[in-house]
C-alpha cells in the first residue's frame, strides 16, 4: 500500500467509515477488516480473509468484504454481467459502493490514524450500545 502498510490503509478506512456511519457496526467492521488476507494470501486476500473470517462476522460484512474488490471493477464499467446484476440486487449495493470509495480514499501516506485498539474499542462500546436497543 502507498500509504505505508495494509494496517495503516485497514486503520484509515476505518476512520472514514467511522465519519460517514458511526452507529452501523457491521459497516465499521467491514472497513476495518477488508484487506485484512493481504497478509495472509496476496494473490487473493478477499478469500483468504473469508475463510479467516468464516463464523465471526455477520453476512452482511462477509458480502461487503467479498465484493468491495468487484465494486471497483464495477465503477469501472469492466464487472461482468453476472456480478453486475448480484451487486445490483443486493440490499447491500449503496453499502459496497461506499466502501469501495472509502477503501480508494484510505490511502493517503502519513495519515495520522488511532489505534487498532482504539477502533476495537469503538466497535465495542456500539456493540453495547446496540444491545441496549
Amino acid at each position: 500500500h502507498p500509504e505505508g502498510d495494509v494496517l495503516c490503509h485497514l486503520l484509515q478506512v476505518f476512520e472514514l467509515a467511522r465519519d460517514a456511519r458511526p452507529y452501523d457496526e457491521e459497516f465499521l467492521l467491514a472497513a476495518l477488516l477488508h484487506d485484512v488476507g493481504k497478509g495472509i494470501d496476496p494473490g487473493d486476500h478477499v478469500g483468504a480473509a473469508l475463510s479467516v473470517l468464516d463464523g465471526l462476522i455477520t453476512e452482511r460484512t462477509r458480502f461487503l468484504i467479498e465484493h468491495h474488490m468487484d465494486a471497483l471493477e464495477y465503477k469501472a464499467g469492466t464487472l461482468g454481467a453476472r456480478l453486475r446484476r448480484l451487486l445490483e440486487a443486493s440490499e447491500h449495493f449503496e453499502d459496497v459502493l461506499l466502501l469501495r470509495e472509502l477503501d480508494s480514499q484510505g490511502r493517503v501516506l502519513g495519515a495520522i490514524v488511532g489505534t487498532v485498539d482504539e477502533a476495537l474499542d469503538f466497535l465495542r462500546e456500539l456493540a453495547r450500545e446496540n444491545e441496549g436497543e
